[in-house]
């Protein structure tokens, strides 16, 4: 039976996926870590160029005139800024990873390297709204290259080391996470830190310049090493038997072909945007996008609300100690993933691993106002403790549920109706969580001045409707099997 007529059925509720106890099991293929690591850097360039404006963004549109001085316009202005980058990302996503099923995955990962890298250096140039909003809507315009690295790593692993190569990517994340913000947060504002450095009128006039300067190199290193080693990974090779059965190559692995329930026919061909769109893809788009919609949430109110003063519910934290905190979480969450990650889908499966991260999204929003409350009652060093507690639990929390991209990364691998189609496939799942993104901070900084402008349930009205999308998110998890989907029951 064709793949685009398959019906895809739940596996074997029972069977792990990594049958790690089991002696008579066959060993985990070995990983190629060449192309991996390479990959790998350009996943962490990313990242870094992403979140390096972290802990400057709303200090950079304080200072704008549009928002006259009235701090609590910050946030509406900051959500609008992140809306537009994802929206852009959102328009142009799909097409960039259903081209890299036609041209292959190198060239449009080296396209995208080098439009973010020009994106970041204009961002540094930018001192009104509207020169801020171009440049970051062109990184998101340009941001193809994030689903088409897990097309990467989907081509680069097979079933027995799925788990293990899509940890890495999400600890490599948190790397570029952690070092992003504190690029930022360190290098933003140098004349104020260094004068005697830095007492050239530039820096006093792009004072976020430098910062941006830092990331453009990390991004560049990349670049090249992305351009002189990385593999292509898709096979333009015509349909010949005799092709899918050499290893000499070992750029694919055969069981990754395997994996995806493609024939060596079918697998040579892109399919139709229709055949793609099955159930199974549906459903694990949408869970992917609703993770998405949850962190984005919890990615913008972290630095909102700890800039915020005590008197509106923040806690009043400066750029420098908000890329500190973030810092500090992207290398435990990096260390989290690789550890726990590949150990937790062996031994539940990766839709328990899934759900257990939604449900951390519920701790990360229900400390916000325990924060505050231990900063308004402070009373000794104790209460500063109890904040650091609090700080280090909601932190921890956000750690765990970074592990629901990778449990949903393999549902998106596992979905795909054949290899050749995988970009598009991941490409559905990154437009949709763009998407969500879009409007996902707007509508949280949004939420957050109307609870407090409005006093409803003296300014916490945000966390309930918070805690209740933590629930219809569970509700959409529950739709998934257990391990992964098969084609045609196999």
């Amino acid at each position: 039976m064709s793949p685009t007529t398959d019906l895809f059925e739940y596996a074997d509720e029972e069977a792990p996926l990594i049958e790690c106890d089991d002696p008579a099991s066959p060993k985990p293929t070995p990983l190629p870590k060449v192309q991996i690591s390479i990959l790998l850097s350009l996943w962490t360039a990313e990242a870094i160029l992403s979140f390096s404006i972290t802990p400057y963004i709303n200090e950079l549109v304080r200072e704008l005139p549009i928002v006259g001085g009235d701090v609590r316009k910050v946030g509406y202005y900051t959500g609008i800024i992140v809306s537009m980058h994802h929206l852009a990302e959102a328009l142009s996503a799909f097409l960039w990873n259903r081209l890299s099923d036609y041209v292959g995955r190198k060239p449009v990962l080296l396209s995208c390297l080098a439009g973010s890298i020009i994106s970041i250096i204009s961002f540094g140039f930018s001192r009104s709204f509207g020169a801020i909003v171009v440049s970051r809507c062109l990184h998101g315009a340009l941001k193809g290259d994030i689903g088409v690295v897990k097309s990467v790593m989907g081509e680069l692993t097979d079933d027995s080391n799925v788990a293990l190569g899509f940890s890495l990517l999400p600890m490599t994340w948190t790397v570029g996470r952690a070092i992003g913000p504190f690029i930022g947060g360190v290098l933003a504002r140098p004349q104020d830190r260094w004068p005697h450095l830095f007492s050239n009128p530039f820096w006093a006039t792009y004072p976020y310049f430098l910062p941006c300067l830092a990331t453009a190199i990390c991004a560049t290193l990349s670049f090249i090493v992305v351009a002189m080693y990385l593999e292509e990974t898709v096979n333009f090779a015509p349909p010949m038997k005799h092709q899918f059965e050499r290893t000499s190559m070992n750029i694919v692995p055969e069981e990754s072909r395997d994996s995806l329930g493609a024939s060596p026919k079918d697998e040579q061909m892109p399919l139709p945007l229709r055949a793609v769109l099955t159930r199974a893809v549906a459903i694990s788009v949408l869970n992917y996008a609703t993770l998405a919609l949850l962190e984005i949430v919890a990615e913008s109110l972290i630095p909102l609300i700890w800039s915020t003063s005590v008197e509106f519910g923040g806690l009043n934290f400066s750029p420098a100690s908000i890329g500190l905190c973030i810092s500090v979480y992207g290398f435990m969450s990096g260390i989290f993933q690789f550890i726990f990650f590949p150990r937790l889908v062996g031994r539940f499966g990766p839709r328990w691993v899934l759900v257990a991260s939604i449900a951390a999204y519920a701790v990360v929003y229900s400390m916000f106002p325990f924060e505050n409350l231990a900063l308004r009652y402070a009373v000794g060093d104790g209460s500063s403790m109890t904040l650091w507690l609090l700080i280090f639990l909601q932190l921890w929390s956000l750690a765990v549920s970074e592990m629901g991209f990778s449990a949903a990364f393999i549902f998106i691998r596992s979905a795909a109706p054949n290899q050749r189609s995988l970009g598009t496939t991941n490409g559905l799942a990154q437009t949709l969580g763009s998407v969500h993104r879009s409007f996902g901070p707007a509508a949280a900084d949004w939420l957050f001045a109307f609870s407090l402008i409005n006093n409803i349930l003296d300014g916490k009205l945000i966390y309930v409707v918070l805690l209740a999308l933590v629930c219809v998110a569970q509700s959409i998890a529950a739709q998934l099997p257990r391990h992964k989907w098969t084609h045609g029951g196999k």
